[in-house]
């Protein structure tokens, strides 16, 4: 673009303040790159909206900062998130390697895979989108907003996107902000510029991470609410590859590290003791890593002790723990104080686990009157029916028992002590121990009706063996 072209961008003209956002970096050389929109009509601008009936929606808008170029990134803390970055070039392939590599970056879950936006959509087909995305493209505005169209229409709700361009120009930049996008940075970039920009984008003071709570009760005591709250982190990290801490609320009794075969030192006592010194540091500290993308807060399970935190320590610890990572499950104990009604009240979902019995029937009632009335905006509670068809017990029929209830469950999940009995004395999950199974599909109903994803299944490649031409299976 000539320097008269610059002095008539209406953009430019209208605010020199304005100038402050555009990205400071230079060209990797001296070629010119011509105007961005040139090639588009304005009127051919059109918001990222994927077409309707589509399970997932546009990029989620959200705050940003423009990055400046330094050296200088300070103590950051980047949370418990996924992370996956698509370059096209070799210079930003070496920058994403390298910064997916950087201490700063332990905690995340990243993934680095070559082929820019086009690889990204064919990937995100069969896949959830992680918390951030990092694309690449080297097209003008045309052929960007194209790309990020489709990009849309498999893109998760809270999945926030950055792209890395070749245009360094004001009005690109608005545009793609305007479009959903949460920050456009211009090639060629940096390690640690990206870091800062992820950093920017999860640790703004103003705006903190704040990671979804779903909290577990049951209605009566033995329903089974740890199990199936155990159950359901394990497969929201492991199916829907999110990021997912457990945080067991059961001080004297709490099973969690049990059923994950984990005996951590330190926990959620230690914490709700002083809870002014609970920080990022102490905190990773402190958490239990079960497999990849799934940490464990535990319960010390001992009888040494009273435990008698307040609500404000309850409170103060739980924030700190949602600051960490995209899902936080709650596994609330099958009592009634103050800092339970508050962590039931502020939950982003709640699920009562029930049986088909009149206690159950009558508590998860209250539960759900109470919760109706102190979060009027906010979901219902999910309500799971669990151990139906227990065999030589009398039950409330699930029709019968929905009908008084007023809501339906989301999944039943038949009794089954051999399956769940397995599981617990291996200290392994349903997923793991019996992945073919009805509590297993059940437990998948559950996930994807809280999350809004929908996992794809692998289907299993057919034979290949000799044997296998010549005998095929019986269907």
């Amino acid at each position: 673009m000539s320097s008269t072209a610059r002095q008539t961008d209406p953009f430019d003209n209208f605010d020199d303040a304005d100038d402050s956002f555009t990205q400071n970096y230079e060209a990797a050389d001296a070629l010119d790159l011509g105007d961005p929109f040139e090639d588009l009509p304005e009127e051919d601008l059109h918001p990222l909206t994927p077409a309707p009936g589509l399970p997932r929606q546009a990029l989620t808008a959200a705050s940003f900062a423009a990055v400046e170029p330094t050296d200088e990134l300070g103590a950051v803390s980047i949370p418990r998130i996924g992370i996956h970055f698509f370059p096209e070039n070799d210079a930003t392939l070496q920058a994403c390697d390298t910064a997916a590599l950087d201490r700063r970056m332990a905690r995340a879950q990243s993934l680095v895979r070559r082929g820019g936006i086009e690889e990204a959509i064919a990937v995100y087909q069969h896949e959830p989108t992680p918390s951030l995305l990092i694309v690449e493209s080297k097209q003008a505005a045309h052929g960007l907003l194209e790309q990020l169209g489709r990009l849309a229409e498999v893109c998760d709700t809270n999945t926030k996107v950055v792209v890395i361009g070749a245009h360094n120009d004001i009005s690109l930049y608005r545009e793609l902000i305007r479009q959903g996008v949460s920050e456009y940075m211009v090639a060629p970039v940096k390690p640690l510029q990206l870091i800062k920009s992820i950093s920017t984008l999860f640790n703004d003071p103003e705006t903190p991470f704040v990671g979804r709570a779903i909290a577990f009760i049951g209605a009566r005591g033995g329903a089974g609410s740890s199990v199936l709250a155990h159950n359901f982190a394990h497969s929201l990290s492991e199916v829907m590859q999110a990021n997912t801490v457990i945080a067991d609320y059961d001080l004297p009794f709490g099973t969690a590290g049990l059923d994950f075969n984990q005996d951590p030192l330190q926990g959620m006592a230690d914490a709700l003791n002083e809870p002014d010194r609970l920080d990022q540091v102490l905190l990773d500290r402190m958490l239990t890593r079960c497999t990849e993308r799934l940490s464990l807060f535990s319960a010390p399970a001992s009888l040494d002790q009273d435990y008698l935190a307040d609500e404000e320590a309850f409170e103060e610890v739980t924030r700190k723990v949602r600051s960490v990572a995209p899902f936080i499950v709650m596994d609330l104990p099958h009592v009634w104080t103050p800092w339970l009604k508050k962590c039931l009240i502020a939950a982003d979902e709640v699920v009562i686990v029930a049986t088909p019995d009149l206690a159950s029937l009558r508590n998860a009632k209250n539960l759900i009157e109470l919760l109706k009335s102190f979060r009027p905006n906010d979901n219902p509670p999910r309500v799971v029916l669990n151990q139906v068809d227990m065999p030589g017990r009398p039950e409330i029929p699930v029709k019968d028992f929905t009908a008084a209830l007023g809501v339906a469950p989301v999944c039943t999940i038949s009794f089954d002590a051999k399956t769940f009995g397995q599981a617990a004395n291996n200290g392994q999950m349903i997923g793991e121990c019996a992945p073919a199974s009805k509590a297993h599909e059940a437990l998948l109903t559950l996930t994807a009706t809280i999350t809004g994803r929908t996992a794809e299944t692998k289907k299993k490649a057919a034979s290949t063996s000799l044997i296998g031409k010549f005998f095929p299976k019986k269907k």
